[in-house]
């Protein structure tokens, strides 16, 4: 990295302080535009300095927002487990982390089947009947297996166990294994689905309204619910981290061949 001025050593040192690490994908950035990036650590930083959540579980939000199937972001994952196991987080909660986030994937039929069922019904094809009335006894089982071992039951589930219970159960088995032996706590479980829920690269409310509600039955404060929200809009400063560098090589390629 290029010298920098005082004036960039000191937004360095003030992140290093608030955030407690510094990356190399951050150096082109705060050499570009220091205004941005002193903006972006005050920005950053207000859950670090006023906020109430343990560090470790601060990094698990950052990885799952950056772990969610609709970010992807490997550079931060790598960062955010290297804090988070510095802050003291074992591999199994790391793993917990890692699967709570991979449920994100339900969202295809939570959002799709409802729509699905709306057209059979509008087609003539699926007879409109209230919820309970159309489980069979396997899928009233299911239904109250998810209840005993999730903790709730949403409406966005009714038409899934309905139309295919075969599925159901698949997927009742595997987002029942963080909640059946996970290591991290209800609430901090529910803090990961609340993170990737709202995350800007999803925005799923029926999810994220669901998830507060567990949390808050869990025990979790509204300091901690709003913490967790401004952990999750980190993701927006991935625009520059990622492009920056490539704004900085295309800059320099187009003067080399002028």
């Amino acid at each position: 990295m290029a010298d920098l001025n005082e004036r960039q050593q000191a937004i360095k040192d003030s992140f290093i302080e608030n955030r407690g690490y510094w990356a190399k994908i951050m150096d082109q950035l705060l050499l570009l535009s220091p205004d941005y990036f002193e903006a972006y650590t005050e920005l950053s930083s207000v859950p670090w300095k006023h906020g109430v959540l343990e560090p470790k579980v601060k990094e698990f939000m950052y990885i799952a927002a950056d772990a969610s199937t609709t970010h992807l972001y490997n550079a931060g994952t790598r960062i955010h487990m290297q804090n988070a196991l510095r802050h003291g987080a074992t591999v199994d909660e790391l793993f917990e982390v890692l699967q709570l986030t991979a449920s994100l994937g339900i969202h295809s039929c939570t959002v799709g089947v409802p729509i699905l069922m709306e057209e059979l019904a509008s087609a003539g094809m699926l007879e409109e009947v209230p919820p309970n009335e159309s489980l069979d006894a396997r899928q009233l089982a299911l239904k109250e297996t998810f209840t005993k071992n999730r903790g709730y039951w949403a409406p966005f589930l009714d038409g899934l166990l309905q139309l295919s219970p075969e599925f159901f159960e698949a997927f009742l088995d595997i987002s029942s294994v963080p909640w059946i032996s996970g290591p991290l706590e209800p609430k901090v479980k529910e803090f990961v689905y609340i993170a990737i829920d709202a995350a800007t690269t999803h925005l799923y409310e029926p999810g994220l309204r669901q998830h507060i509600k567990n949390a808050i039955g869990h025990g979790a404060s509204k300091e901690e619910l709003m913490e967790v929200l401004q952990l999750a809009t980190a993701i927006g400063v991935h625009t520059m981290t990622d492009s920056v560098p490539i704004l900085v090589q295309e800059a320099a390629a187009q003067k080399k061949s002028a």
